[in-house]
């Protein structure tokens, strides 16, 4: 069983070449994910090399680490290390304010701002953030009228 660390979505799938640490003395530190599945406590998965019980369970508290080249694309937009205090800007309410935390969801994530509008939940969707880059302000492009109720009630105009 398999479940993420450090606030990371799970992102093995197959065909992802990976390396698990602290590496064994004998045998091969390096495998290829073969089969993943969804279970209730984290996820299933196969890996090359490992065949049986005994093969499995020395992996227990081991680490998996795969090639950043290999990793989506899109993992700066979940990744709460490169997220929390940074600014996020939208490009018709301007600063929306900076992320506080990074709440995973079942489709989506929500990023937990605070700034001029007190606190505001942005779903973290292809429409509204397309894209992090590696520093600086986060660019957003929330729909007509998400911060109206909050700008009519007396927040930041």
């Amino acid at each position: 069983m398999a479940v993420p660390v450090h606030g990371l979505p799970f992102l093995l799938e197959e065909g992802l070449d990976v390396a698990l640490v602290p590496p064994s003395l004998k045998g091969n530190r390096f495998h290829r994910v073969v089969s993943v599945s969804d279970q209730q406590n984290g996820q299933l998965v196969g890996l090359t090399g490992v065949t049986d019980l005994n093969a499995a369970e020395g992996l227990v508290g081991k680490t998996v680490l795969a090639p950043v080249d290999q990793l989506p694309a899109d993992l700066a937009l979940h990744d709460p290390n490169s997220l929390l205090g940074r600014r996020v800007e939208d490009e018709t309410y301007g600063p929306l304010g900076t992320v506080e935390e990074v709440m995973q969801g079942p489709a989506n994530d929500v990023w937990v701002l605070e700034g001029p509008f007190g606190e505001v939940l942005l779903p973290v969707i292809p429409d509204v953030v397309s894209e992090v880059a590696p520093a600086g302000d986060i660019l957003t492009h929330m729909p007509q009228g998400f911060l109206g109720g909050l700008i009519q009630d007396g927040g930041a105009q």
